[in-house]
């Protein structure tokens, strides 16, 4: 694993498979503003949802900001537009892992923070009036092991002696419902086993972890704050790859020229929301943050369901060496499609092939025939409703990767780049987890950005600051939320993780 982090970074391919969540296609999609000859305040490389809320951010505090935007391909063509749509922390899986090695109090504010930027997201949804599918709801952790079902209470119960009282109560931060494995059948439709033809182990459900989390068309979501940032004077450039950043003057301030393919542009501050992409411009990120290839689909449920209606709560499917993370997205007429992802726990050596990758115009045949058979396997044929081959030929909508950014400790990156002259800022390394990380640590970032100190942030976790340290005790061996063979032990056989 640590050689897959050694590849070189690319920029983003740039015919990237057609994502789902693309239609229909942001007005901004395709959109070139008028440049400034001059060096502007801040230019921020990346349109997702980071480098989105960054420059929404920076509106808001400094309303006469100059701002350019530069993004490879179109407006949040990248991991944000091609994500799950869920809003969901399942903080409780690496809450033993950070309290160990971070301590309680950082251990909580990291799933206190999780917490937040959901309850942030949706609610920033409703106060921008996004029609964008938000959705704040519960959501249930199916277990397929037991050994990972006693480690998940575990960690619950640790979670919830170590929270105040009121995060305790039902849909706080550390309210959970543990469910035995008949009650969990009847409640959330699965099957007693996973009958998905690919997977060879005997997979029997064990039980349940019910909490609080949301759904969220996060493509919807950020274009739609991208278009009220253009509306306040942001210059967004969409098929424009930066290729290097070079510190050009500095006299009063520093000036970085960003080098593209036909022009330089210039501005005082840089700023990096590029995710696993970042090593591509910064040499010195390389194998801290390392590309990730995810693969979602979308799924047609069978004509005869048992589901009554759009499924309440989101899923998602946990067993020995990983796991997959499911939505219901409504549809007009009262239909519904089963956006699923994942697959990787089922690959040789954890999905190894997939780190260290930026190609996401192709898909894995493997992981294809995993994930085409993955719902039909756990809801079982009676609750998902297949009735011949030809329905079930007919069951998968659509099918996309992305690219994710991994990091070494499984924490992102947020700050100033050490190293470097004052002036470059990163926001990356969010492990697919972005949508309740980002949206807050973009709020970390504009306070840094605009003069504040990282302490001032009783709010934000400091293990997430980026600093030399980190970058130079980091050693890649995978994720911190799947078992690894390479790490030997992995967050399930180690008592300290899930």
């Amino acid at each position: 694993m640590e050689r897959r982090g050694r590849i070189p970074v690319s920029a983003p391919h740039p015919h990237p498979l057609p994502s789902y969540w693309h239609i229909p296609k942001s007005p901004l999609a395709n959109h070139t503003s008028h440049l400034s000859t001059t060096p502007y305040d801040y230019a921020i490389v990346g349109s997702g949802i980071s480098g989105t809320l960054i420059a929404y951010n920076l509106l808001l505090s400094a309303p006469s900001a100059s701002i350019v935007m530069l993004e490879a391909r179109e407006a949040c063509g990248g991991a944000t537009g091609r994500n799950g749509g869920h809003t969901k922390a399942a903080s409780y899986r690496t809450y033993l892992e950070h309290r160990e090695e971070l301590g309680r109090e950082e251990a909580l504010k990291i799933a206190r923070l999780e917490y937040a930027n959901i309850l942030a997201t949706h609610a920033l949804a409703r106060e921008l009036g996004i029609e964008c599918e938000s959705n704040e709801c519960n959501t249930v952790d199916l277990i397929y092991d037991e050994e990972t079902f006693v480690a998940g209470r575990q960690a619950i119960e640790t979670l919830r002696a170590d929270a105040e009282e009121g995060e305790r109560k039902q849909g706080g931060m550390a309210w959970y419902e543990v469910y035995g494995k008949e009650d969990a059948m009847k409640k959330f439709w699965v099957g007693a086993w996973n009958g998905n033809e690919v997977v060879k182990e005997d997979e029997r459900l064990v039980g349940a972890f019910e909490y609080r989390a949301g759904r969220i068309n996060a493509y919807k979501f950020t274009t739609r704050i991208l278009e009220e940032c253009v509306k306040k004077g942001l210059a967004l450039c969409t098929n424009t790859p930066v290729h290097a950043i070079e510190h050009v003057a500095d006299g009063n301030g520093p000036i970085y020229s960003t080098r593209t393919a036909d022009r330089t542009i210039r501005a005082h501050e840089v700023i990096l929301a590029t995710n696993g992409y970042t090593p591509y411009l910064l040499k010195s990120m390389q194998g801290a943050i390392v590309p990730l290839r995810g693969q979602i689909t979308a799924q047609r449920p069978g004509k005869s369901t048992q589901f009554s209606g759009v499924l309440p709560t989101t899923y998602s499917f946990i067993y020995k060496t990983g796991y997959e993370y499911m939505i219901s997205r409504p549809l007009p007429g009262g239909e519904q499609h089963m956006v699923i992802g994942g697959g990787l726990g089922r690959e040789p050596e954890g999905g190894v092939s997939e780190f260290g990758t930026t190609d996401d115009s192709v898909l894995n045949g493997s992981v294809s025939k995993y994930l085409h058979g993955s719902l039909a396997g756990y809801f079982g044929s009676g609750n998902w409703g297949e009735t011949s081959e030809d329905e079930a030929s007919k069951r998968i909508a659509k099918e996309w990767t992305g690219i994710m950014g991994a990091t070494a400790d499984g924490r992102p990156y947020v700050g100033p780049v050490p190293a470097k002259s004052r002036g470059v800022w990163i926001s990356a390394g969010f492990n697919g987890h972005g949508m309740v990380l980002c949206l807050k640590s973009a709020e970390a970032l504009v306070h840094m950005v605009r003069g504040g100190e990282p302490e001032q942030l009783d709010w934000y976790p400091t293990s997430f600051i980026i600093s030399q340290q980190r970058l130079s005790g980091s050693m890649f061996s995978g994720r911190t939320d799947m078992k690894v063979p390479e790490t030997q032990e992995g967050p399930i056989a180690a008592k300290s993780r899930l």
